[in-house]
């Protein structure tokens, strides 16, 4: 292959080298002339002392006798040197006893030397006689031009002799780097086009002659090393190839089946049972918060698990039936030869109750044996009734076994036409979502919350609706989770913000006093980097205090990164702004946080309060956060308070606030203003 000039190794280094050695030679000469610019006007200055030194006897002599004669003759001998252009003998307030000049023959000289100095230079001495008695000046102007043409003779000169140094340098170190480096590495190339691709062993590159034991030299020898390897590993990636074979059908982990071997699997057990006239079960289970169990422990104890539930499903993975890994938490089994529904839901009960057995380590963690409990939900599709193709009935079965998790988990759920249905209505709704804040769908409500100390409203919690024009009413359950997948919860999350700090404004400005406002913060929000110049823009906007606005997180929120949400619950400390936890107890972290992180208040979620007085554990449970949060310095609000016999248990065992029916449903602000702010409107 030859290389064009242009392109050649070379020639380029003959051009940056030529270029780098010019401006080095030229910055050099450069230097060398400002040095000479300043001897010149050191020997000037010296010239000009010595010159008035040797003339001013004489000059006084004469200005003393007022001799014109004698001070022509000093004037005369002063011109004589080349560079006085005048001298002059006088008192400055009389006319001089004797002056001449001459002009400068030199005027491109002149011009060119006006550049860095001037053009003339003026020396002056006193002239006194005995007793310091002062007669006059003696002034010699000297003209630069004899100076100044020797610099530039000198300069143009040094400047050739700089460059013409420097392009000799450069010429002879571009042809020292061709002959030591271009020209072997031009053999070199020669040499590698002899190389057979197929066998690369075949043909090894020659050690070049003075290079031996230089980076060509071992470079060669390392390209050699490099043929040999390559069709060493020529073998070894065929090996491979089998082997990789083999691990793209097994999940590596677990050693079982995976996702497309799976598929080939349950290809074959469908078109076995089609002659047949049998049914197969699909299921698919997803292990219920294992994501928090890796966080709660570490992925060792994760993947030990794992592996342990595929040691336990292999049990009922017999008799035909296929057992794989789909990735994270998920398994699948598909068990042919189901005459009916009944026996794939005996079968998925097996599972889940196999599956609540505790898991033991045979090792010691933390001093002691580690036993962790695990609970499953299972989706099940049947064929052919659910689905004809393979991949459709793995699709179905996980879709059913997601949309199972959000209602009881620990459980199983058999694929019907309904969870297509909700399917379908959840993507319409998630389109339509983006479009129902333009077309003014959404809106808020406001519950009160009450203050069991003072028995007055001393805060108001947002809420916010979806009124779909076809469908109705659209639960938050439902289109808050949809916003958040989309990201959409950012822009939702800033309106509801804008719109109960707006709220707030128009009740201050009303008359209403000591009120504040409750907004809720998805996850997302929570660990959005924005979060902090929102929240402070909306209370400069409105001109509200801080301490008027609370935010309110969930501790599953605050436990996926909480990292980014403890820098952002800072920030918010820091502004004023105060921060509840909502719906506590629900969560499945550990208290920890609760000392680390900057929270001013607790909210025991409804659940417990409902059965106070019907279920022990949740009355010892709500006595249990009220007391943790007195500790910690934290007020407590107790959620979905519905009765008299509620609040005063609440009140009893020292909670702060209360929230729900008893006090006010959800209202909008126009009715919240005719209820429970009435008496509080001046």
């Amino acid at each position: 292959m030859n290389i064009e000039r242009k392109d050649s190794l070379s020639f380029k280094l003959l051009r940056w080298v030529l270029g780098a050695a010019l401006l080095v030679g030229v910055f050099f000469s450069i230097t060398q002339i400002i040095y000479d610019v300043y001897v010149t006007n050191q020997q000037m200055e010296s010239d000009g002392q010595r010159i008035l030194a040797m003339f001013k006897d004489p000059s006084t002599q004469a200005l003393y006798s007022l001799d014109e004669d004698m001070g022509k003759q000093v004037v005369e001998g002063l011109l004589q040197h080349e560079a006085v252009s005048s001298a002059s003998i006088g008192h400055p307030d009389e006319p001089f006893l004797a002056y001449r000049e001459r002009p400068s023959e030199d005027e491109f000289c002149l011009r060119c030397i006006d550049l860095f100095m001037p053009a003339e230079r003026v020396f002056t001495i006193a002239l006194q006689g005995h007793g310091d008695e002062y007669y006059g000046d003696l002034q010699v102007v000297l003209d630069t031009a004899p100076y100044g043409q020797r610099l530039l003779t000198n300069a143009g000169v040094i400047l050739a002799s700089g460059i013409l140094r420097a392009l000799i340098l450069g010429l002879v170190l571009f042809l020292i780097y061709h002959a030591l480096l271009t020209r072997p590495l031009a053999k070199i190339i020669r040499h590698l086009g002899r190389i057979n691709p197929d066998r690369p062993a075949d043909y090894k590159l020659p050690i070049l002659r003075g290079h031996e034991k230089n980076e060509l030299g071992l470079w060669a020898l390392k390209v050699n090393q490099l043929l040999a390897s390559i069709e060493r590993n020529t073998r070894l990636r065929r090996e491979a190839e089998d082997s990789l074979l083999l691990m793209s059908q097994v999940d590596f982990l677990t050693g079982l089946p995976n996702r497309q071997e799976l598929q080939l699997q349950l290809d074959k057990i469908i078109d076995d049972v089609h002659d047949q006239q049998q049914g197969v079960a699909v299921l698919c289970l997803g292990l219920d918060d294992f994501k928090n169990i890796n966080e709660q422990h570490n992925y060792q104890i994760g993947d030990w698990l794992l592996q342990g539930v595929a040691q336990r499903l292999r049990l009922f993975a017999e008799h035909g039936a296929c057992l794989a890994r789909l990735g994270g938490d998920q398994f699948v089994i598909v068990q042919p030869g189901i005459k009916d529904p009944e026996q794939a839901a005996v079968l998925a009960q097996s599972i889940l109750e196999q599956l609540n057995e505790p898991l033991v380590m045979s090792k010691t963690y933390n001093r002691e044996l580690l036993s962790i409990r695990l609970s499953g939900t299972i989706g099940v599709t049947l064929y052919p009734d659910d689905g004809q193709s393979t991949e459709l009935l793995l699709q179905q079965a996980e879709q059913t076994m997601q949309l199972a998790k959000k209602g009881s988990r620990n459980s199983y759920q058999f694929f019907v036409a309904s969870i297509d249905s909700e399917i379908r209505k959840r993507r319409r709704l998630r389109k339509e979502l983006k479009e129902a804040l333009s077309k003014n769908q959404l809106y808020l409500v406001y519950q009160p919350q009450m203050n069991y100390h003072t028995q007055e409203i001393v805060a108001v919690e947002a809420l916010l609706r979806w009124k779909h024009p076809e469908l109705g009413m659209i639960s938050p359950e439902i289109f808050i989770p949809l916003a958040e997948e989309s990201n959409y919860i950012i822009e939702l999350g800033e309106w509801v913000l804008d719109q109960a700090c707006q709220q707030l404004r128009a009740w201050l400005d009303l008359g209403v006093t000591g009120l504040s406002v409750a907004v809720n913060l998805s996850a997302t929000q929570l660990h959005h980097s924005d979060l902090l110049c929102q929240t402070q823009h909306k209370l400069a906007f409105y001109q509200l205090e801080p301490h008027n606005l609370e935010l309110e997180v969930t501790e599953t929120g605050l436990m996926q990164d909480i990292k980014a949400a403890a820098t952002n619950l800072r920030g918010l400390r820091a502004l004023g702004v105060r921060v509840a936890i909502d719906d506590f107890g629900t969560g499945y972290s550990s208290l920890s946080y609760l000392k680390t992180l900057p929270i001013d208040k607790i909210k025991i979620d409804k659940s417990f309060v409902r059965d106070i007085f019907d279920i022990e554990d949740d009355a010892i449970i709500v006595k249990t956060i009220i007391q943790l949060s007195k500790n910690l310095g934290m007020q407590v609000i107790a959620e979905g308070v519905e009765t008299l016999e509620q609040e005063r248990f609440l009140i009893e065992l020292g909670c702060d606030k209360g929230q729900g029916y008893l006090y006010s449903r959800p209202v909008i602000a126009a009715e919240a203003n005719e209820t429970f702010l009435k008496d509080r409107i001046g």
